[in-house]
């Protein structure tokens, strides 16, 4: 099981609103820099408004950040996106055989260092802000016009 699309296309979403924000950036408008639909567009953005991530007003296209980029993290983004259920990162295998010793055994030794690995992970995005990727971004797009 890989982590929703959702979750990059939230963060595609912020970083465009970001370095866009003096244009509308109305879900036709992402959508077409996401090449997806705009109504799936227009879903994980009511996902990140209930985050408190980004405001939009119903009837008027356009949206912009509801606080500071050096504030929202790559976490919030994947929890705002429900980019996985909480500790479900991995999923356990069902009904192992109970007769045989690593059937019985398995699903307790290897959960806890499933939850490890989500920890870590989430740890990692904890410290990105989409601050970073939006510098990124327009260093990359600076450098493209350099090269």
């Amino acid at each position: 099981m890989s982590i929703s699309s959702r979750f990059s296309i939230g963060i595609h979403i912020l970083t465009l609103i970001e370095t866009t924000k003096d244009e509308v950036s109305s879900s036709e408008y992402i959508a077409g820099s996401v090449n997806a639909n705009p109504a799936m567009i227009r879903k994980i953005m009511g996902m990140l408004k209930k985050a408190g991530l980004i405001d939009v007003r119903p009837g008027v296209a356009g949206a912009q950040l509801a606080k500071d980029l050096t504030e929202i993290t790559l976490l919030d983004v994947y929890k705002a996106v429900h980019a996985v259920k909480d500790d479900a990162l991995f999923n356990m295998h069902d009904n192992p055989n109970p007769d045989c010793n690593v059937g019985r055994n398995i699903q307790a030794t290897i959960e806890p260092i499933f939850h490890m690995a989500q920890h870590a992970l989430e740890q990692v995005l904890a410290n990105v802000t989409i601050d970073a990727i939006v510098k990124d971004v327009e260093a990359r797009t600076a450098a493209e016009k350099i090269g």
